[in-house]
């Protein structure tokens, strides 16, 4: 991008001291030195901030998708629980029915033996 190489800094430094002179030189090197720090931990902390916005931004992104998977086996297990309550029905009524009519019929078997005494009187 922008490249100085030393001949290009070897000139700078010429024409500031002709410019600045020797007198201010050492305090506006220390001062552009200071600014330069400054601007580089500027730069450093916008870095900083992006990659944390990213960071957040990506876990976001994360959080969504897990969501997204849990509701889907959620509904999953409902589906899956909903068809073993309808099987468990079908079992209750197809053993629950013929026992209620075996117990019907035992009954019905039993009451007239019932009316009948215990021991014969001769």
């Amino acid at each position: 991008m922008f490249e100085v190489g030393f001949s290009e800094m070897v000139v700078i430094a010429v024409v500031a001291l002709i410019v600045i002179g020797p007198e201010r030189l050492p305090k506006v090197a220390r001062t552009l030195g200071h600014l330069w720090g400054r601007a580089q931990r500027y730069v450093n902390s916008v870095k900083a901030d992006i990659s944390r916005d990213m960071a957040i931004e990506e876990f976001r992104q994360m959080q969504q998708q897990v969501q997204h998977e849990v509701s889907g086996l959620e509904h999953g297990l409902q589906q899956a629980a909903q068809a073993v309550d309808q099987q468990v029905k079908q079992l209750d009524s197809a053993v629950i029915q013929p026992a209620q009519a075996a117990m019907e019929t035992v009954q019905h078997e039993l009451q007239p033996a019932a009316d009948q005494p215990k021991f014969p009187i001769d």
